[in-house]
């Protein structure tokens, strides 16, 4: 065994042309199918982490009629959850929201908006809130954070007093004004251009629910670990009138989404697996046939076909180890500095995915199954290649190889 890997180690650096084309052909496939599976995989996570972040949650707890009739009078008292021990479960953060829809105005403008009443010291570690001021003050009491979009349409400045109108809870007129003492930008477009947020008392005292809230969403570690969550969730609450939901239950349309997508990339990512396969394909019967003299010679003087079979593989499994390694080695530090610094899009690429509310970037994922999935099936791809290749050795007629 050790004089075939030795001899396979040989030949494969006797033509080290022939080597480096087929190592890259291999390395090749393994560094884009990386890269494909990161982009693909990077946008169902930013896709996830924006929506749980601003809207929903990994989990919800909400009143038990609140998710069928998301309206104000089927808010709950905060005081059910006050109990509720949050250390004792793997979560990240926890923010009570009060959320309804109220009429902004503006001198003569006027625009339906999202109004979310948050504890802002909570909200900034949530959804990191804090991070989104591109003018103003986070901070100030008794005014209010209008969304970048919402302050230009309605043409507000900071300083300046929206009027804000509503119906509170059960049926009660609500209406205020507010200094605008902040405006906010957000990354997905629904939120710019109609998001205003209050400190959560005073959410509660604009919209007569005094103590209420629609919803307490818990942002985990983990998002895989979303269902157990729930399942342990659950119980705490069954004294009370309070119901627990998933973010796959709360955006099902998100769920189906990501679900289509991620087939569209398995089809493409087998398009890239035939089109790359092909050319390591080439490379590993050019190797064969190049050779076919030699391995005539060494089979006139002794050496069976099974024998140069042991030798020939010994020779295709070090160039596909070598062919993945360079290709891993070389996707590593790319999607590495893409997750720490995604591609910003610009033009009619940011204008339509932000159309569809989500983020105008590139985003990488880094995950090691990213890398070890896509070295083992390539790895599997190629040796399953080599097939050809061997089977024309089993064929070989001295008399034939000798002419060649």
């Amino acid at each position: 065994m050790r004089l075939y890997i030795k001899l396979a180690w040989r030949n494969i650096w006797r033509s080290k042309k022939r080597t480096w084309i087929t190592a890259s052909s291999i390395a090749f496939s393994v560094f884009f199918a990386c890269l494909m599976q990161s982009i693909q995989l990077g946008s169902y996570e930013n896709m996830i982490d924006n929506s749980v972040r601003f809207f929903t949650g990994h989990i919800g707890i909400h009143q038990q009629d609140y998710w069928d009739e998301q309206i104000l009078d089927n808010s709950f008292d905060q005081q059910l959850i006050n109990n509720f021990d949050a250390s004792q479960s793997p979560m990240v953060r926890a923010s009570p929201r009060l959320n309804a829809v109220a009429l902004a105005s503006y001198k003569e403008r006027t625009k339906g908006v999202a109004l979310y009443g948050v504890d802002l010291e909570l909200e900034a570690k949530f959804s990191f809130l804090e991070r989104k001021l591109v003018s103003g003050n986070y901070h100030s009491p008794g005014g209010i954070l209008v969304a970048q979009g919402l302050s230009e349409y309605l043409n507000l400045s900071l300083g300046d007093t929206l009027v804000l109108m509503s119906q509170g809870y059960h049926g009660v007129n609500a209406a205020a004004k507010y200094p605008v003492t902040g405006i906010l930008k957000f990354p997905i477009l629904s939120l710019n251009q109609g998001a205003v947020y209050l400190p959560l008392s005073a959410a509660q005292e604009f919209l007569v629910a005094p103590n209420m809230i629609t919803s307490y969403s818990i942002l985990l570690d983990d998002s895989e670990a979303t269902k157990i969550m729930s399942s342990e969730l659950q119980p705490r609450l069954s004294e009370s009138e309070l119901q627990v939901r998933t973010w796959q239950e709360m955006m099902p349309d998100l769920v189906q989404g990501i679900e289509l997508d991620y087939y569209g990339g398995v089809v493409m990512l087998h398009i890239l697996y035939a089109v790359v396969g092909f050319g390591i394909f080439g490379t590993f019967l050019m190797m064969v046939k190049e050779r076919m003299y030699e391995f005539g010679v060494l089979n006139a003087i002794g050496m069976t076909k099974g024998n140069i079979q042991i030798m020939v593989a010994f020779e295709i499994f070090m160039l596909i180890f070598l062919g993945v390694f360079i290709g891993l080695l070389a996707a590593s530090p790319v999607v590495m500095c893409f997750w720490q610094n995604p591609i910003p899009l610009t033009g009619d690429a940011a204008a339509s995915l932000e159309k569809f509310g989500y983020e105008a970037i590139v985003p990488f994922a880094l995950n090691l199954k990213i890398f070890y999935n896509q070295g083992i099936s390539i790895f599997i791809i190629s040796i399953l290649l080599a097939i050809y290749p061997m089977l024309s050795i089993k064929q070989l007629k001295i008399i034939k190889a000798l002419k060649e």
